[in-house]
């Protein structure tokens, strides 16, 4: 295991020693487990902005631990699906369902015990502190009107223990690297007590080195049995990182499966129009070369 650096002040020194298994707690193998039932259900879903459809019939689960991959072109609906299931778009037809229950039916509390969405980004429109961000993700589990309790400041500072970012509790959240506020952001989510867990983009705008460590701690909290939808562009995120891909193509699923099963050179020129190869390394993981012309 890696020693942790000493806290420097500086985002590159914290991230060079601290990995994703440094600061995990116990956690079993990522993955679902086999047979048990699914925690989110998307049934015949299908939304249209006026006379433009934008989802077409969507039908896809997510069960324990799962980590999935959602895959698709910019404007093929990815974000849409999950105001979706989030329950911010009423008007679609189909069903979502968590735990078997219709978000329809839910209360806004409700929906906040079972789901919490991490953003690609965030701009605070004030120079929040870290540790109140992520108190923002237990404004449910308080009464209405009141600061927060024991419980919600102990469930904060747990989420940031969890991430291995605790010692960013009193920084100013606009003053991180975008690595770290990310990581906060999830931390967010966390605190809020959710298992299912959308994260859009969530290494949108982050260079190389953070984009690997933010994914590994997004698979180790799969592993840990949160499950998890997890949108992007990069086909090698999918392959190195997902249990499972669900592909968006004009407004419809393309593919859905494992990695290494549906993401073929075809598909991904179908879903991009670049042309690619695909080659597996002696340990078997697959990464993907775009073929220049």
């Amino acid at each position: 295991m890696n020693k942790q650096p000493a806290n420097t002040g500086n985002p590159a020194a914290f991230f060079a020693g601290k990995s994703a298994a440094d600061k995990a707690p116990e956690s079993r193998a990522a993955g679902p487990a086999a047979g048990a039932p699914p925690i989110l259900e998307v049934r015949g879903l299908s939304f249209a902005y006026g006379e433009r459809a934008v989802l077409r019939d969507i039908n896809f689960s997510l069960k324990e631990g799962e980590l999935l991959g959602m895959l698709g072109p910019n404007g093929v609906g990815k974000s849409t699906l999950f105001r979706c299931i989030l329950g911010l778009e009423k008007y679609h037809s189909g069903t979502v369902l968590f735990g078997g229950e219709n978000i329809k039916d839910k209360k806004p509390q409700a929906m906040a015990r079972a789901v919490a969405y991490v953003p690609q980004i965030h701009y605070p429109s004030f120079n929040y502190s870290v540790m109140d961000m992520v108190l923002m993700g237990t404004a449910a589990q308080g009464k209405e009107w009141a600061g927060p309790d024991a419980r919600q400041k102990r469930n904060a500072r747990d989420a940031l223990e969890r991430l291995g970012i605790a010692e960013f509790g009193g920084r100013d959240f606009v003053r991180l690297s975008g690595g770290e506020q990310q990581l906060v952001l999830i931390a967010r989510a966390l605190a809020q007590q959710a298992r299912v867990l959308i994260m859009d983009e969530p290494t949108a705008n982050l260079d190389y080195g953070n984009q690997i460590r933010v994914l590994l701690q997004v698979r180790a909290l799969s592993g840990q049995g949160y499950s998890i939808i997890m949108s992007t562009h990069n086909p090698e995120h999918a392959f190195l990182f997902a249990g499972r891909v669900l592909a968006l193509h004009d407004s419809k699923v393309a593919a859905a499966g494992p990695p290494a099963e549906v993401l073929t050179p075809e598909l991904i020129r179908t879903l991009y129009g670049v042309e690619v190869r695909l080659q597996r390394d002696s340990a078997g993981k697959i990464s993907c070369m775009p073929l220049l012309p």
